[in-house]
């Protein structure tokens, strides 16, 4: 099935590759029988090592820090070698090599230098030369035979999101690598934005379907601005939406996330997936939706109130938490808070809210649901306190017509359990008729990747 957006190629080293052959099915069929080749040759995993497979092409791999992300280097008139910055996070330097080493599958590959996270000099058709080198890649990191259980469950961005740091593997290759293996009628999209002012609007860039999607493929490249591609504003935001894109015609279950953004670009590439809305949609829709991104920085549009629990015993928001991260950014929900507290009347008792407009359209909900604060032996959290405190945002957020925003309320240093409290949410609020969103902050690897990458180095010289 034809997985090129209609468009017209014309970067040089493309249609070097492509001749006559559509450029994604042609950098496809070389990622695999590159991956092929290897593996008869003793290339194993998971984890397929990228910098294994370069030694087995005989391409030299050598850290340098001082670079940005990674690059070819051309060596000799048809020689080149790969470099990369080994203090990156271990998925993007195993994603940036094996996209370095897809820059080898183009004739052209010696002739320059090329730079994967800064292009100071790039031409404006540069970004196509990109998108097939990261499809490539995620064939090289994710390959044919592979993680066959990501297919075992219906497509969820959140899980999948997990999922790639316990592979070791990026977004946008486990997003590939789940497409290809779903049984749902799904299209894998990624798009990027394109604006010379604030508000992007956004292209599509490639798209796979799945082997079971048959409602027919995009028949051009404009999906707009007015998308919810635009909430993924910060690499590992995700989003969810129901929409109508120019380039399908049927209405969309869109869920996507934000990719490291095409070098000189401010804005994030988006990828995901797209169903149709009015087909099977099990298991992504739900009273409540759950994405990656900060409750700071709530999506959509219209008047919006963030929610949270602050203690009885104090005025002041201290500590690492969210209440100290909402001083942060809204000095005066913090001074609001303090004065309303200190006008008597037992302000501070279990169950009060108090309710302060922040900035344009946003209000901040500060729920009194937890009692005392620092360490403690039993919970902190008082789920009656905060079943009263969601009866008021509920009346409130009804009379500003709002939509309610909020991460994982109580299960901090208040203790509670989320289960708990988010059916306590549901009843409040969504049977309410009130639109709730919650957040997680976008997962994030947490240990060094120097030391492994020098030992395979070693290894494999």
């Amino acid at each position: 099935m034809e997985r090129s957006v209609s468009r017209r190629w014309t970067n040089k080293s493309v249609l070097s590759l492509a001749g006559t052959l559509d450029p994604i099915s042609a950098i496809e069929q070389r990622a695999r029988d590159t991956v092929l080749k290897a593996l008869d040759s003793g290339w194993s995993g998971p984890p397929f090592d990228p910098i294994k497979l370069a030694d087995i092409l005989g391409i030299v791999v050598r850290p340098r820090a001082d670079i940005v992300d990674a690059r070819t280097v051309p060596t000799g008139p048809t020689e080149f070698a790969i470099e990369f910055n080994p203090g990156q996070p271990r998925e993007r330097v195993r994603f940036s090599i094996a996209h370095e080493i897809a820059h080898s599958f183009f004739p052209d590959c010696a002739q320059e230098v090329r730079n994967r996270g800064e292009h100071a000099n790039a031409r404006s058709d540069d970004w196509q030369l990109e998108v097939l080198c990261n499809i490539a890649a995620s064939e090289l990191v994710m390959p044919i035979g592979s993680f066959g259980e990501i297919g075992a469950k219906p497509l969820s961005l959140e899980r999948l999101m997990r999922l790639r740091l316990e592979f070791d593997v990026s977004s946008e290759a486990i997003l590939i690598r789940a497409i290809k293996m779903t049984h749902e009628a799904a299209l894998m999209f990624c798009a990027s934005a394109h604006s010379r002012h604030e508000r992007p609007s956004y292209a599509l860039d490639y798209f796979i379907p799945s082997r079971t999607w048959t409602c027919g493929l995009p028949a051009g490249r404009a999906i707009g601005a007015d998308t919810v591609l635009a909430e993924c504003t910060a690499i590992g935001y995700t989003s969810h939406g129901i929409e109508q894109w120019p380039v399908l015609k049927d209405p969309l279950d869109v869920q996507c996330v934000g990719l490291p953004p095409y070098p000189g670009s401010r804005f994030p590439r988006v990828a995901g997936f797209v169903r149709v809305a009015n087909g099977d949609m099990s298991g992504s829709v739900g009273p409540i939706g759950y994405v990656d991104g900060n409750a700071l920085d709530p999506r959509g549009t219209g008047v919006r109130m963030i929610c949270h629990i602050v203690p009885d015993r104090s005025y002041i928001w201290g500590g690492s938490g969210f209440a100290a991260n909402v001083r942060r950014k809204f000095p005066n929900v913090q001074q609001d808070f303090k004065t309303w507290a200190q006008s008597g009347g037992r302000k501070l008792q279990l169950g009060n809210v108090h309710f302060t407009l922040a900035a344009d359209s946003i209000w901040i909900a500060s729920m009194i649901a937890q009692h005392g604060f620092g360490a403690s032996e039993t919970p902190r959290i008082r789920y009656e306190a905060l079943e009263r405190c969601l009866e008021q945002v509920a009346a409130k957020a009804s009379a500003e017509s709002a939509s309610v925003h909020m991460p994982r309320i109580g299960t901090g240093a208040a203790g509670g359990s989320w289960e708990l409290i988010e059916e306590l949410v549901v009843d409040k609020l969504f049977r309410s008729g009130i639109t709730v969103t919650v957040y997680d902050l976008p997962p994030r690897s947490s240990h060094s990747i120097q030391s492994d990458l020098f030992a395979t180095l070693s290894r494999a010289q």
